[in-house]
Formats: structure tokens, C-alpha cells, sequence
């Protein structure tokens, strides 16, 4: 038995699916992200949903401070007697919700933090989304997602994996895949297997959105109907009030045919077709 795996018996922990809770068993496998994050004595981590303390742990032997978010008050009540016991001091646990968690009070000196977690499948995309927003302290990611996730993450234009986030990525950020992890290792096993990527958050755009925050509204009503073109899925997908001429300019402006799909623009495409329409 692991010592990972020996909390889950001595406290009788039933994992909670609902949080989507499955516990990296494997002490070799949470060595491996720890080296891969390339992670330094002076880093400061956010991990978000520690567990049982899998990667929490490991993390806290090599860096300087850890800050641990956990929704579960049971698991925190176990970690706490846990980070007793080992007698760690770097590490303090947050009971709280990572999607209502305020990341920037944990920017302090003006250190950008790293985020480091084994994120649950139903909210990972609207943690991605905050992690992007909150892009401005966080140095970068590495996370684990399910496998068929990153590979949509990863996805090129044109295909059918390409998508919203992929394209919100793409523009603030380098991300690229470290590895695989297969589902036996971790408790309960899930059904598929994970992958972990790394996203480099970037300094310098290579092409800036004259607004962000409209750009990402471009984009989300770019992939709000898939199957229509252009030209409607942003007139009529009732996320952005935007006048059928205005929308045909725009795209022509741009150099972009109003009956392509949003699937196949690239991201340099929508920040041009993106900085058209706001300045309309």
C-alpha cells in the first residue's frame, strides 16, 4: 500500500464523485509533474483540489510556498492532521470553491504564482477560462485533464477538436502536452485515461486584440453554432448584438470569406476580425 493510499483506509474516505474526486496513487508519477513543471525553491504554487495530498506533498518538498484549494471541508480536515504529522509549514489549505476563489489575493511582492492540479472533468473548462482571465499573476499551468480534453486543447484549426478554448489559448499562451497518465493509477480508477499539458502564459502577443474581453466574446459566438457560417452564428447566436452589414464588413475587412465557419479561423484571423468589429 502507498502512502498515498493510506489516508483513503485509516479515515475511511468515500471519493465523491459529484467533485470528481480520483486520487493519484502513484508517488513516481507525482515526481514526474513535479520535474516537468521545472519547478523552483523560490516558486510560489496554487494546486487546486490537493486530495489527499498526491502532488500537495512532493510540491511542498521542492518550493517555497503552497497554496492548496480544496471544496471538500472532510479532505481538508485530513490534510491539516496530515501536514501535522509530516510536519509542513509551507503549506495552507483554502476551503473554498476554485471557481469563486479570488487568485489575485494570493499574488503578494508581486510573485506570479504556478498552478498545479489534477483538475475535475465537469468544471475544467471554466477553470481554464479563469486561469486565462487571471493570466496577468500566473506565470503558468500544469494541468491534468482527461485525455480526450487535451487533445481538443491541442487541436488545430479546420478540425473537428478545435474549439473555443483551444482558440482562447492559442492566443495568450504557448501550451504543449508533457505526458500521459494512465487511469490505474489513481484511486477510484476512473473510466479513461488523463494527460497533463503545460501552459506557458505569454508576455508578448504576437497579434494583440484591441480589447480582449470582446475578442473572447468573438470567439465564443464564432463556435456558438458550429454547423452555421459565419455570418449568422454571429449575428444570431445572441452573444454579440452585432448588425448583419456591420458583420459582413467586418469579415470582408478582415479578409474572410462570411461563409466560412468559425472552426476553421485561425486565431490571428479572429483577433483581426475581432479589432474590425470593436471599432466599428
Amino acid at each position: 500500500m502507498t502512502s498515498v493510499l493510506k489516508p483513503i483506509f485509516q479515515y475511511k474516505v468515500k471519493p465523491n464523485k459529484n467533485l470528481g474526486q480520483n486520487f493519484l496513487t502513484d508517488p513516481s508519477t507525482a515526481n514526474m509533474i513535479i520535474k516537468k513543471a521545472e519547478l523552483l525553491p523560490q516558486d510560489t504554487i496554487l494546486e487546486i483540489g490537493p486530495g489527499l495530498g498526491g502532488l500537495t506533498f512532493p510540491i511542498a518538498s521542492t518550493v517555497k510556498k503552497v497554496y492548496a484549494v480544496e471544496k471538500d471541508t472532510k479532505l481538508i480536515n485530513i490534510l491539516n492532521h496530515q501536514i501535522i504529522k509530516k510536519g509542513f509549514s509551507n503549506i495552507e489549505l483554502i476551503n473554498n470553491d476554485i471557481l469563486y476563489f479570488d487568485i489575485n489575493s494570493l499574488c503578494k511582492n508581486k510573485q506570479k504564482i504556478i498552478v498545479i492540479g489534477n483538475l475535475p472533468y465537469k468544471i475544467s473548462s471554466q477553470i481554464i477560462v479563469k486561469l486565462i482571465n487571471n493570466r496577468d499573476i500566473i506565470k503558468k499551468a500544469v494541468i491534468m485533464l482527461q485525455k480526450e480534453t487535451v487533445q481538443r486543447l491541442l487541436a488545430k484549426p479546420k478540425t473537428k477538436d478545435y474549439g473555443r478554448l483551444t482558440a482562447m489559448l492559442n492566443y495568450c499562451s504557448k501550451t504543449t502536452k508533457l505526458c500521459n497518465v494512465d487511469s490505474h493509477l489513481f484511486y477510484p480508477k476512473p473510466k479513461v485515461d488523463s494527460a497533463i499539458i503545460k501552459i506557458d502564459f505569454l508576455k508578448n502577443y504576437p497579434i494583440k486584440a484591441a480589447d480582449e474581453k470582446f475578442l473572447f466574446s468573438v470567439i465564443k459566438a464564432g463556435f456558438a453554432q458550429r454547423r452555421k457560417n459565419l455570418k449568422n452564428t454571429l449575428t444570431k447566436s445572441g452573444v454579440l448584438n452585432i448588425e448583419p452589414q456591420i458583420c459582413i464588413k467586418a469579415l470582408q475587412d478582415a479578409e474572410i470569406d462570411p461563409t466560412r465557419r468559425g472552426e476553421t479561423l485561425t486565431i490571428e484571423e479572429f483577433v483581426s476580425l475581432s479589432n474590425r468589429l470593436f471599432l466599428t
